[in-house]
C-alpha cells in the first residue's frame, strides 16, 4: 500500500503543475490591473508606480512570471496581498481552518442523513417511507444553497430569533459559553451544506444498494439462512459503498463551490469569503493561492477515495 500511495502521489504532481499553469495563465490574461487605482491617484508619482510594478514583476511576460511564482511557492513564499497588505499564506492560514471545519461538519451531517435513510429506503422499495424520503431528497438537491440559506435566515433568525445569521470570529464569551455561541452560529451554514449533500447522496445510496441487493451472491446469502440485517450490512452495503465513495470524491469541487456561496450568505470568515473579496479587489496573488489550495484539496480527497476502495472491496489490490 505504501508503494501504491507513493506512486499515486507522484502521479498527482503533473496534475498539480498543469492546474497551476492553467490558473496562472487565466488570471494573468484576465482584464484588470491590481495597481489600477494607483494610476488614477495623483498623489503617487509615476516612477513609484513603475517601481512597484517592477518589484512584483507585473510587466514581465506570463511564462517568466509563472516561473517566478512557482519558484517562490516551492520556497514557501505564496506572494503578497495587494489589498490586505499582508502575506498570502498568513491570510490562508487564518481562513482555512474555519472553512475545513464547516465543510467537515457538513459532510458528517450529510453522511449521517444519506446512509441510514438511503439504506432503509432501499430495503423497503416503493414503500411509504421510500416515497417520502425520495420526494424530500428531490426537493433538497433541487434547491440551491443560496436559496436555502436565505430561507433559513428568514425563519430561524428573523422570524423566531433562535440563531445568529452573521458568523462572528470575535466572540467575547469564554469557556463553555464560547463553545455554545460557536455551535449556534455554525448550525445554519453547516445545515445548508449538509442537507444539500445529504439529499444528493441519499438518492445515490438508495440506487447503489438496490443494484447490489439483486445480485446472485446476496440471494445465496439469504438462502443460507443468514439474518437479513447481516446480509444487508455485511454483503450489500459494503459493496454498494464503492460507487458512493466515488461520487463523494467527484463532488468535492461542488462542495467547495457551495461553501464559497454559503460563506458569503452567513459572513463566515473562511476561504470562500476571502476568494470573493480578492476577486472584487482584483487581488490576483490571493485568487491564485486560494484556487490552487482548493484544487489541491480536491486532488487529496480523490486520493483518499482511491485508498478507501481497497478497504471496501478486498478484490481491489494496491499493486
Amino acid at each position: 500500500m505504501i508503494r501504491y500511495l507513493i506512486r499515486r502521489v507522484l502521479i498527482t504532481i503533473p496534475s498539480i503543475l498543469g492546474i497551476s499553469v492553467v490558473l496562472f495563465t487565466v488570471l494573468a490574461l484576465a482584464p484588470g490591473d491590481p495597481f489600477g487605482d494607483l494610476a488614477s491617484n495623483p498623489a503617487i508619482p509615476p516612477e513609484v508606480q513603475a517601481a512597484l510594478r517592477a518589484k512584483f514583476g507585473l510587466d514581465d511576460p506570463v511564462p517568466v512570471r509563472y516561473l517566478h511564482w512557482l519558484t517562490a511557492m516551492l520556497h514557501g513564499d505564496w506572494g503578497f496581498s495587494f489589498a490586505s497588505r499582508v502575506n498570502v499564506d498568513t491570510l490562508i492560514l487564518q481562513r482555512l481552518p474555519t472553512t475545513l471545519a464547516v465543510i467537515g461538519a457538513s459532510q458528517v451531517l450529510a453522511v449521517l442523513i444519506a446512509l441510514p435513510v438511503g439504506i432503509f429506503a432501499a430495503t423497503r422499495p416503493y414503500s411509504l417511507f421510500d416515497q417520502i424520503a425520495s420526494t424530500v431528497a428531490l426537493i433538497g438537491f433541487s434547491l440551491p444553497t443560496f436559496f436555502t440559506g436565505i430561507v433559513f435566515i428568514l425563519i430561524f433568525s428573523i422570524q423566531f430569533d433562535w440563531l445568529p445569521f452573521v458568523f462572528r470570529s470575535d466572540l467575547a464569551s469564554t469557556g463553555l459559553a464560547w463553545w455554545w455561541e460557536e455551535f449556534k452560529q455554525s448550525i445554519m451554514p453547516v445545515a445548508v451544506l449538509g442537507l444539500f449533500q445529504g439529499a444528493t447522496w441519499m438518492r445515490f445510496v438508495r440506487s447503489a444498494v438496490l443494484d447490489v441487493a439483486r445480485l446472485d451472491y446476496v440471494t445465496t446469502a439469504r438462502a443460507k439462512g443468514l439474518r437479513e440485517s447481516g446480509v444487508v450490512l455485511k454483503h450489500v452495503v459494503r459493496n454498494a459503498m464503492i460507487p458512493v465513495v466515488t461520487l463523494i470524491a467527484l463532488q468535492m469541487p461542488i462542495v467547495f463551490s457551495g461553501a464559497i456561496i454559503t460563506e458569503q450568505i452567513f459572513r463566515v470568515p473562511g476561504i470562500g469569503s476571502l476568494l470573493i473579496s480578492a476577486i472584487l479587489a482584483n487581488d490576483t496573488p490571493v485568487i491564485m493561492a486560494v484556487t490552487f489550495v482548493i484544487a489541491c484539496l480536491v486532488i487529496l480527497f480523490n486520493l483518499i477515495a482511491d485508498l478507501l476502495y481497497g478497504w471496501l472491496d478486498p478484490r481491489i489490490s494496491y499493486r
